[in-house]
């Protein structure tokens, strides 16, 4: 806690508790189901909480605006972003059903209200998002595929709609067809050696009616 406290000293009283309340509600559900691993449930704050918070360094989220996080797995960024954004709409999906428990169940126990949570295959969405956000579920170019109908037309922020991808390593290869992503370095933000190959990648995408 005190590592969000460092980077994030703005939070309220609800969001301190949410965020304290995540690590309890993770390690009990991770015993019953598996979607952390042992050496990550020790260090979720910094491997989990922070690195999905990489993505509101780079881009706070309006009030209103509507978020899709694709691939989320046990809730990660979609949780720490919501509770974060008690004013923005969330939708987690995710095809592993044994994954979506646990983002119910922590969801349900933080008392979220603004989260949406769907057991299925993202092609399957049809509603539209101001950002796409994840954590490397897919190579850049498979991800825009899969998302580029969900992009709504409208931008509420100062970056374009589209996606807020966190990436890890050399990305030059991966990212030479989308000339117009930008790379955000999560060491100009954070401090830990954990984040010294970690980025956000901001991909903007054109609305598809």
């Amino acid at each position: 806690m005190e590592l969000l406290e460092k980077y994030f000293p703005q939070l309220t009283e609800v969001q301190t508790l949410q965020f304290e309340k995540l690590e309890h509600l993770y390690k009990d559900w991770n015993q019953k189901i598996n979607v952390v691993s042992r050496k990550d449930i020790d260090e979720l704050y910094l491997r989990h909480v922070l690195h999905s918070l990489g993505i509101a360094k780079v881009q706070p989220f309006a009030q209103g605006s509507r978020i899709l996080d694709v691939g989320t797995g046990g809730g990660f960024p979609g949780i720490p972003l919501a509770i974060l954004f008690p004013e923005t709409q969330f939708h987690l999906v995710d095809s592993i059903g044994k994954k979506i428990k646990v983002v119910q169940e922590v969801t349900q126990g933080l008392q979220l209200q603004n989260v949406k949570i769907t057991n299925g295959r993202v092609e399957t969405i049809t509603d539209h998002y101001d950002f796409i956000v994840s954590r490397a579920v897919a190579q850049m170019e498979t991800f825009v595929r899969w998302v580029r109908n969900n992009v709504a037309k409208k931008s509420n922020h100062e970056l374009k709609n589209g996606i807020l991808y966190l990436k890890g390593g050399d990305l030059t290869e991966e990212l030479q067809p989308f000339p117009k992503a930008s790379i955000y370095k999560l060491t100009d933000y954070f401090e830990e050696d954990f984040f010294e190959t970690k980025s956000v990648v901001h991909l903007p995408l054109k609305y598809k009616g």
